[in-house]
């Protein structure tokens, strides 16, 4: 197994809790058999920079800490490096922690940097942007243009859900194209929402059953329909994991996918609003490692 000399840490500090957990993480950390050197980033037009200068000094791992958007927008910058990427969830879904089983708590996940083992996984891409966990097509990226900074910050989920139920109000379904390349051309499709998953997670609750982050492909998730209410229904029965979120759920799996849409649309990777229609979706398979719990220490089903 690959053994852990040196670390680094880079925390989003305007992240919701990256500037009050910052100073505690810090202190578990020492409690750590290796060095780990810190970096506070308040201003995420310098997460770049620092990531940068921090993988200069080749750290055996680099813990990122921050929400889902931070760590999407960080993963482009390690492929290549013989480095490990630690997470520390200081977001309000944290999806991609979820999604490799990581406890989402500072102590808990600051445990797995010293118990864990790397695990090679698979990044998303959309054209040329990696990412971690999700792309999304419909309302969440109309959310993440418009949810004030300071909602999600003081009030986390609760907040979040309550923009997405006022925006719901102004949002309308949208015509989709999908070309699988698996020989059965263009599909077109009527659509409300469209997850871009390299994992099952998408805002905090499992939604993509099909999509994991070692299995070497991409996959699209088409929820269907003319009216928005269909969006509201798979949301809630996917919240509470009924059966019933499978209805009405088209899903296009494979190595490179082309979307398109009518009208053009933005897309928000993990949270963030990078791209927009019409693009192409890939799967970078292993390309990257993550310290993980070890499968032995997962609770069994």
């Amino acid at each position: 197994m690959r053994e852990i000399r040196s670390a680094a840490l880079v925390v989003n500090a305007k992240s919701r809790r990256g500037r009050k957990l910052f100073r505690r993480a810090c202190r578990r950390l020492r409690e750590l058999p290796f060095k780990v050197e810190p970096h506070a980033v308040k201003d995420p037009k310098h997460l770049d920079r620092t990531v940068r200068k921090a993988l200069e000094k080749k750290p055996d791992l680099l813990i990122l800490g921050g929400g889902d958007g931070t760590i999407s927008g960080l993963v482009d910058l390690m492929v290549g490096h013989d480095v490990v990427l630690g997470v520390l969830p200081l977001g309000t879904a944290n999806s991609f922690a979820r999604t490799l089983g990581l406890p989402l708590d500072i102590d808990g996940a600051i445990e797995v940097f010293r118990t864990g083992a790397p695990r090679r996984i698979d990044l998303g891409m959309i054209d040329d942007d990696y990412f971690a966990n999700c792309a999304a097509m419909g309302l969440s990226p109309q959310i993440a243009e418009t949810v004030p900074h300071r909602l999600k910050k003081v009030a986390g989920r609760l907040g979040y859900l309550g923009w997405a139920g006022y925006q719901l109000t102004r949002f309308r379904p949208f015509t989709l194209y999908v070309d699988a390349g698996d020989g059965r051309g263009e599909q077109k499709l009527k659509a409300v929402e469209v997850r871009i998953s390299n994992g099952p997670y998408h805002g905090g609750t499992w939604l993509v059953d099909e999509a994991a982050v070692d299995s070497g492909k991409i996959v699209v998730q088409v929820v269907k329909g003319h009216y928005k209410r269909r969006l509201v229904s798979n949301w809630a029965a996917s919240w509470l994991g009924r059966p019933e979120r499978h209805h009405e759920v088209v899903t296009f799996s494979g190595t490179s996918i082309r979307v398109r849409s009518d009208p053009p649309l933005p897309i928000s990777i993990d949270g963030e609003v990078l791209a927009h229609t019409p693009v192409t979706a890939h799967v970078a398979a292993g390309v990257i490692e993550v310290m993980a719990p070890r499968a032995d220490s997962q609770p069994s089903s």
